[in-house]
């Protein structure tokens, strides 16, 4: 079984937090037996969120999505996966 880690927030990318939620989680499929075949860290933006899990979900049976600082008010990942 294959799986695909998302970690989407802008302040993943420009820096502001270390992503310590995907190497966890890695770890832990890992232990379960699911290869990690991808990680990918991606913003906020409607368009690339939707275009990022649709890919993940059609290349592997496992897709895992995290985020940086958590949900705020303007998280637009929750209402654009909705």
């Amino acid at each position: 079984m294959k799986a695909t880690i998302l970690t989407i927030g802008d302040e993943i990318l420009i820096g502001q937090i270390v992503d310590t939620n995907s190497v966890s989680i890695a770890k832990h499929l890992n232990t379960a037996g699911i290869v990690v075949r991808e990680k990918i860290s991606i913003g906020d933006d409607r368009t690339q969120i939707l275009d990022t899990v649709s890919r993940a979900l059609h290349d592997s049976e496992v897709t895992v999505i995290t985020g940086g600082l958590g949900p705020t008010k303007d998280d637009i990942t929750k209402k654009t996966l909705a």
